[in-house]
């Protein structure tokens, strides 16, 4: 019936018929939030009422919702609680008439507090109406988490009002790869753009609407390419003028670490919380190769008086600068898992994502996990390599069964299903390779491991129509 599947639900006799007019109390923001989602037009009254009562068997997501032939009634400790309701209320709703809604009583909580999902529009500046659209599909299947990766190698996405060049220069590409990045062929096309601050704000207000947190990345010192083409002075070759990356893989050209490039990401790092509510920063730290470190005098005699074995440790103490900036702005920073080889900040959230080991190796230094190994989560992947019709992917495969079957190590905080763009240049693309995989994660998210796969695919394809008429361009089931 619902997907995610709930905790603890029962079908009763009867139905509610959901007429024109119907009456809707709760809380304002709930109460608004019904009013913009639910098929047909309300008034005030309590046929349908949604109520915050403590409850701590509920927890903070959770909810209780429960359809009677004449109404129904949600109750939740918390805003998010309700908003879940919501959601599992408008999957209830028939999307013909008559519209009556079984008689449920659905007592129900996520087993984990971070359900997210990465995308990338680093690679490809996908437009802002689609990021909208995503956040809707993130709330439909109760992910709480948008991470939204704004800067690498081949394009800077958040505008920077400090450093303009960032956006004007670093946001821009003379061209793209065409067909596999090992190919070595380009397109000619130039590719770019940015959101500026007011769209991202606005964006945040929309998505918290809806209970999606959105955690920004800036990605450091790696992955950085882009920022050195407008800014030469951050690179190690500042004499040496690089443009905006027009290739995919890492790049070799990493940030300096003098006095003057911290203090500029410095700056960056204030102007994306200022944008960016939410609690989390991703810093990055992934696919740093310091070939660059090793042959500068400056960052060897950086690492020396710092009492630093190799310059490689010099990213995990350029980490803790940034964790021990933006603590003081009252943030928490996520990072990649090497960092966790290379002295991460402690209390640092790590997102384990080389392998599935490396959930636990982070665990044992004692970090807060989110659970994301390329293996089970990286939707960018050819879900077969079998079929010829199968678009161009980086890696492969995972299929569908595999992220279903999928069983974090206990300890972990969340799971987080990634989305790296190179190969999806489209909208079309990117929801191609979402759905229906990310759906199979939402329910390992808020239910846990151990489902029955059989049984979830079969609710599956009902929830398929759900994505039909929203227009979603999923892979079909094979």
């Amino acid at each position: 019936m619902l997907l995610p599947r709930s905790a603890g639900a029962t079908v009763q006799d009867g139905h509610f018929e959901l007429a024109e007019g119907v009456g809707l109390s709760g809380p304002p923001a709930i109460a608004d939030l019904v009013r913009e989602l639910l098929p047909l037009p309300t008034t005030d009254g309590d046929a349908i009422t949604f109520q915050i009562r403590d409850d701590p068997a509920l927890g903070a997501e959770g909810y209780h919702l429960l359809v009677t032939p004449s109404g129904v009634t949600a109750t939740a400790a918390t805003e998010d609680g309700l908003r879940w309701a919501v959601q599992s209320l408008l999957q209830l709703i028939p999307d013909r008439e008559p519209r009556r809604l079984p008689c449920v009583d659905v007592v129900d909580r996520p087993v984990y507090p971070w359900r997210g999902s990465l995308l990338d529009v680093a690679r490809w500046c996908h437009p802002m109406p689609f990021i909208y659209r995503y956040v809707d599909l993130l709330a439909m299947h109760k992910l709480n988490t948008l991470h939204l990766h704004l800067t690498d190698d081949q394009g800077w996405r958040f505008e920077v009002r400090k450093y303009p060049r960032l956006t004007e220069i670093g946001g821009f590409r003379r061209e793209s790869p065409e067909g596999h990045a090992r190919e070595g062929r380009e397109d000619g096309v130039p590719h770019g753009g940015f959101y500026t601050q007011r769209e991202l704000s606005d964006l945040v207000a929309y998505a918290a609407r809806r209970g999606v947190r959105i955690m920004p990345e800036i990605d450091l010192p790696g992955h950085t390419q882009a920022a050195i083409s407008a800014y030469p002075e951050l690179g190690n070759v500042p004499s040496r003028q690089h443009e905006t990356r027009t290739t995919w893989g890492i790049s070799s050209h990493i940030l300096n670490l003098s006095d003057t490039t911290i203090s500029f990401v410095l700056d960056v790092l204030d102007e994306v919380v200022d944008v960016f509510p939410f609690e989390f920063v991703h810093i990055g730290g992934d696919e740093v190769p310091v070939e660059e470190w090793r042959a500068s005098a400056d960052e060897l005699a950086r690492a020396a008086a710092l009492g630093l074995d190799d310059v490689r440790e010099l990213q995990g103490w350029f980490a803790g600068r940034l964790a021990e900036h933006l603590a003081a702005r009252g943030r928490k920073v996520g990072i990649w898992d090497e960092l966790v080889d290379r002295a991460a900040p402690a209390g640092a959230t790590v997102f384990a994502w080389q392998a599935e080991r490396r959930v636990r190796v982070a665990l044992d230094a004692g970090h807060p996990v989110i659970a994301a190994p390329q293996s089970h989560t990286y939707f960018d992947w050819a879900e077969t390599v079998e079929d010829p019709d199968e678009p161009l992917a980086i890696n492969g495969p995972l299929p569908l069964e595999k992220v279903y079957g999928y069983r974090p190590d206990d300890g972990v905080i969340g799971v987080q299903g990634q989305l790296w763009c190179e190969y999806l240049p489209t909208t079309d693309l990117v929801e191609w390779r979402a759905f229906p995989r990310l759906s199979a994660l939402a329910e390992l998210g808020w239910t846990g491991p151990g489902g029955d796969f059989g049984e979830f695919r079969q609710r599956l394809t009902g929830h398929l129509g759900r994505l039909d008429r929203l227009g979603v361009r999923y892979r079909p089931l094979s």
